[in-house]
């Protein structure tokens, strides 16, 4: 844990040589250019995190914490780029003042750094980064960042600006003065100069109090950190016009889905499998819909063209040579049909060796991303030798950020809240249960992560049997799509159901800006509510 509202200028350097070629290159050839921050920003901003903290012995963001960031507030987030190089970034969120003004923790407002505690009914612009490449000094890039943030503010009609501000020279200082509050005191009167707290004092930030335990690794601040405010000169302060309410983001109004509970089947070719698949592709894009999501290891169908029962080794890895043109037949069916395919999941050989379940996600668009699964079921491994993945990430797509996870994966709550936090709503869930009780095991954890992260949640099965597949012998599934449970959701919390056991297609409309409403405002917030002074998922993957 680490981070207050920093400037970090001079962290680290280059040497004399290669740094005067940089300024020079720099005031001859390259531009600044401020914009909002994108997904296809998150490796540069990363990189350049890490090396901003590298010098206070603290590490960066992870990809997933600045995913999270900008799917939470895409209006908030802002790079300055130089030659299409990030060298500066500033991340913010919405909130409200009873909760910013208060003394908090880092990682109890910014819900641990993925700006999930983002509020767009609240009142107050929280500043939870700024940090800038220190081989770009000289350029004031901190203060285009801070102006930027006035600027958001003011078009927002927020009261104003909150942020903590750290103490880089405290503990050589503190014998000095005794206490944090004392040496505060001494800058904020300029009998002292530091060189954060003085650049924020000339930028009319307002200090209201000193927080210790801010960040308790933060060894030159010793944990401290300066409460600071600015306030929306354009803002009223006891206004009582409604200002508008943003939902941070733009999405659609709803988003179609429509999930395929599949039979299984002998099939003689690869070309007549897909032919079943594109079947039900045609269905769902017919509806107009945006997405269609097929079960977990639906490709294990591929199996049965050779019409005779083969050893668990041997039949994995004739399953594996399918990938290239699975990915490819499939890819060409999103672009065909212009629709968003959740391909279920289907073991993979990585480069590895290791042989992974990987749902594939054949965006309309063309692109193609990988989510494998993390905790391969016991039969799994048993019976095919299946490994487990070690990432998982919000996918952006033309509906907003999504999740998959694969079947046994829904069963651990750390994983949904992990990709809640990157910005996602809706969650696919491909799985594949042989009896009742695998099955319900299944559901009930689904509906408890729709509950608990406030976002819908789609499952699609298998039905039906393989008799010359190994581990396939019987299957059981009741596809649906699952809802959180208040008023403003269907009264079950189940927006679609099925009928267990049968091929068929349950489809059903989502609404992205019902789901922002009940985080905000429902009966219960368990989003909001999270205590994050208390517990939170610390993500080591990729």
């Amino acid at each position: 844990m680490r981070r207050l509202e920093l400037q970090w200028f001079c962290a680290v350097g280059l040497s004399g040589r290669i740094h005067e070629q940089l300024e020079n290159t720099v005031r001859s050839e390259a531009r600044l250019h401020i914009r909002n921050a994108v997904l296809s920003d998150v490796p540069a901003i990363c990189s350049l995190s890490e090396r901003v903290y590298a010098e206070a012995g603290m590490k960066g963001y992870s990809s997933g914490a600045i995913t999270g960031q900008i799917n939470n507030f895409p209006d908030g987030q802002f790079v300055i780029t130089a030659d299409d190089n990030v060298i500066g970034y500033c991340a913010t969120f919405i909130t409200r003042g009873e909760i910013a003004l208060k003394p908090h923790s880092w990682v109890e407002i910014t819900g641990n750094g993925y700006a999930a505690r983002h509020d767009p009914g609240g009142d107050w612009l929280y500043g939870m980064e700024v940090c800038v490449d220190p081989d770009y000094r000289g350029y004031h890039l901190g203060q285009r960042l801070y102006n930027q943030r006035k600027k958001l503010c003011e078009e927002r009609k927020l009261k104003g600006i909150v942020f903590i501000g750290r103490l880089p020279t405290l503990a050589r200082r503190i014998k000095r003065y005794g206490t944090a509050e004392n040496y505060v005191r001494e800058v904020q009167e300029k009998r002292q100069r530091d060189p954060v707290l003085s650049f924020q004092l000339r930028n009319r930030f307002e200090i209201i109090g000193v927080i210790p335990d801010y960040i308790s690794n933060d060894q030159q601040s010793l944990g401290y950190g300066v409460h600071l405010v600015w306030r929306n000169p354009k803002v009223v302060e006891d206004a009582k016009a409604a200002k508008p309410k943003y939902s941070g983001g733009r999405l659609a109004d709803s988003v179609r889905v429509g999930t395929v509970q599949y039979m299984l089947r002998r099939v003689h070719s690869f070309e007549e499998f897909i032919k079943f698949v594109e079947y039900f592709v045609d269905v769902v894009a017919a509806y107009n819909g945006d997405f269609v999501v097929f079960p977990e290891l639906f490709t294990l169908q591929l199996l049965s063209i050779e019409n005779r029962e083969m050893p668990p080794a041997e039949a994995i890895a004739a399953l594996t040579e399918y990938t290239p043109r699975f990915r490819e037949a499939m890819r060409d069916m999103a672009l065909r049909h212009n629709i968003n395919i959740i391909g279920g999941s289907h073991p993979t050989k990585v480069p590895s060796g290791r042989v992974e379940n990987i749902s594939y996600i054949f965006l309309r668009d063309g692109s193609i991303y990988e989510q494998p699964k993390i905790h391969p079921a016991p039969n799994e491994v048993a019976w095919w030798n299946i490994e487990g993945g070690d990432s998982v990430a919000a996918i952006e797509t033309d509906c907003g950020p999504i999740g998959v996870l694969v079947c046994y994966d829904a069963e651990f709550p750390e994983l949904v809240r992990h990709l809640t936090d990157q910005g996602i709503q809706i969650l696919f869930v491909p799985f594949c249960t042989d009896e009742r009780q695998s099955y319900l095991r299944v559901r009930y954890c689904c509906h408890a992560r729709a509950v608990e992260n406030q976002i819908y949640v789609v499952m699609s099965g298998n039905v039906g049997n393989l008799p010359n597949v190994s581990n396939m012998d019987i299957q059981y599934a009741q596809s649906c799509v699952l809802t959180p449970c208040d008023f403003p959701f269907a009264r079950d919390g189940i927006a679609a159901d099925t009928t267990p056991n049968v091929e068929t297609v349950a489809i059903a409309d989502l609404r992205p800006d019902t789901l922002v409403t009940a985080r905000n405002n429902g009966t219960v917030r368990n989003l909001r509510d999270r205590r994050h002074d208390l517990y939170g998922v610390v993500w080591r993957g990729k």
